[in-house]
């Protein structure tokens, strides 16, 4: 029997895999608890690692931190290169205000924590501890801890502690205040969701299928690579229907004709201006242009060869080399016009036009192999990885502060894998992967953060609380979790129109805090809170380090 009990003494591999298959089990199985038709979701893991260490079944110290930090790191990898291409788009749509609203919550909170220190005369430690606990923000109190070590030759466990027992109600006081404005506002997710839908049909950067007659005498005899450069809209002609009703798939050399209708390719937004340079719109009735000519088909082929990864339209020459068109390139669920600088990446949907035996050749060109799709690239994964763990490590030194700030294992993994899925590809990296595969991973991060998060701060946990003046600690990181978060959550919603997904993401993003990111994953199911909490990370991580570090050196 004694192997049985060795299995849950400190000290082993085994143990601490048993312990930490354990926690997220039963963490897991708590998530399908609902009150009120609402559930903590992953946030259970924390508890239930909480509950494990309070009875004595932890594990060994270096193992649950090099498994809390290696899990931290794969959570904020997967979606850094899960919204990457979001998160930079998005700052022609709000994202420096969202980066204002994100820095308004932090220096608030740190306003906040100032103000119950005078008011208690809690000392400075203990405030900075219960700061980045009611935050949620591992790093910061890594720099706290390692300034005051610094400062004075030795570390002090006050910072720890009050991070540990502000910790667990910072977690839930995030959520609690995504639901608390949920109910203020009286949002409906699925009205939410509708209005996305609604807003969606009137982008202007949606792309549209129209008809139009050839009416500007100056385009009659030209080719349609001579006409592009005419007008600084992009557009593709699928197909010409000439006068005598013929229809003939349009490639760069073909010359338009006058009386010629035109199968014309372009975003929503730009229809007005191509509209008058090309003609008038008429009825365009897509089954008459399919029926017209049985040797045109149109199809949907996927990228899936290395080699063409990073490659432009133009590079390719499909027109020449297969008589074909490229009319629109779906990346990502997004309709794209097939403008001949557009890079194509692995995992690109082409819908391409032209004769079966030429849609075939094109297919076979690019790779087209679902299969090859299922396969992870885990050199670029793991290489992005190290990169980051390097970005983050490099010490930035800021005039008037003693100790160099760093982004940290979180911050520049994140940082890493939002410049590698959007750029990547013009670099010809592989960077794609499977939304399984990629939800997978981030699963298994955050699972294993928080069970190690849960099974560090247990030990002790209810001594301090009820014996160590800890309760008291607890109401103070709540204020300081709460109050930011409501304020700014009230001020975005209300009178900037922030919509409620985008709202969740920047909370919690503000928090650095991926339990409450999971629940806006969950509730809203779309990527919206993840690319508002993408866009506000990065910046919101720098500043709770620093300001953790600042609340050190003058306090």
């Amino acid at each position: 029997m004694d192997w049985i009990v060795s299995l849950f003494t400190p000290g082993g591999i085994a143990q601490a895999v048993i312990m930490l298959a354990l926690t997220i089990t039963a963490g897991m199985f708590l998530s399908k608890i609902k009150v009120g038709g609402i559930s903590l979701g992953v946030t259970w893991i924390l508890f239930a690692g909480i509950a494990f260490s309070h009875f004595g079944l932890g594990i060994d110290t270096h193992i649950l931190h090099f498994v809390k930090e290696f899990g931290l790191i794969l959570f904020v990898y997967s979606i850094g290169m899960q919204v990457g291409q979001g998160f930079f788009s998005s700052f022609k749509k709000g994202g420096v205000k969202l980066n204002l609203f994100a820095a308004g919550i932090v220096l608030t909170g740190v306003l906040t924590a100032l103000i119950i220190k005078e008011v208690t005369g809690i000392s400075g430690q203990a405030i900075v501890g219960i700061l980045s606990g009611a935050v949620t923000n591992t790093p910061g109190l890594g720099a706290a801890q390692q300034t005051y070590a610094d400062l004075h030759g030795a570390a002090d466990p006050v910072i720890a502690l009050g991070y540990a027992v502000a910790y667990p109600l910072g977690v839930i006081g995030i959520i609690f205040t995504l639901i608390f404005l949920r109910w203020i506002f009286k949002i409906d997710i699925s009205a939410e969701n509708k209005k996305l839908e609604d807003v969606a049909k009137d982008n202007p950067g949606e792309t549209i299928k129209v008809a139009l007659s050839l009416l500007n005498p100056a385009l009659v005899g030209k080719r349609i690579e001579d006409i592009k450069g005419f007008i600084d809209k992009g557009f593709v002609i699928s197909r010409i229907k000439r006068p005598n009703g013929e229809i003939k798939i349009a490639g760069a050399s073909s010359v338009l004709e006058s009386g010629s209708t035109l199968l014309v390719i372009m975003q929503k937004g730009d229809f007005p201006a191509i509209s008058a340079f090309i003609g008038g719109e008429i009825p365009f009735v897509e089954q008459e242009w399919e029926r017209e000519d049985k040797s045109v088909i149109s199809r949907r082929i996927l990228v899936t060869k290395e080699s063409i990864n990073g490659k432009s339209l133009s590079d390719l020459k499909f027109g020449k080399a297969f008589s074909i068109t490229v009319t629109r390139v779906n990346r990502a669920g997004v309709d794209l016009v097939a403008s001949p600088r557009l890079k194509l990446q692995i995992g690109d949907k082409l819908t391409v036009v032209g004769t079966p035996e030429g849609v075939e050749a094109a297919a076979n060109n690019i790779g087209n192999a679902l299969k090859r799709l299922r396969e992870p690239n885990l050199i670029s994964m793991f290489f992005g990885i190290a990169i980051g763990i390097l970005l983050g490590s490099i010490p930035f030194a800021i005039p008037g502060i003693p100790q160099p700030v760093k982004l940290g294992l979180a911050g520049g993994p994140l940082i890493v894998a939002l410049l590698m899925s959007n750029f990547g590809p013009r670099l010809r990296l592989v960077t794609y992967s499977t939304i399984s595969a990629n939800l997978m991973i981030r699963e298994i991060g955050i699972s294993l953060f928080l069970a190690c998060v849960g099974l560090d701060a247990g030990k002790g946990f209810v001594d301090i609380i009820v014996n160590g003046g800890g309760a008291i600690w607890i109401l103070y990181g709540a204020i300081i979790t709460v109050i930011p978060l409501t304020l700014i959550g009230f001020i975005g919603y209300r009178y900037f129109k922030l919509n409620y997904f985008t709202l969740m993401g920047l909370l919690a993003g503000s928090c650095t805090d991926p339990p409450a990111l999971a629940f806006a994953n969950s509730s809203a199911k779309n990527d919206l809170p993840a690319v508002s909490y993408a866009t506000v990370y990065p910046l919101t991580m720098f500043l709770r380090v620093l300001s953790a570090q600042l609340l050190i050196l003058f306090l």
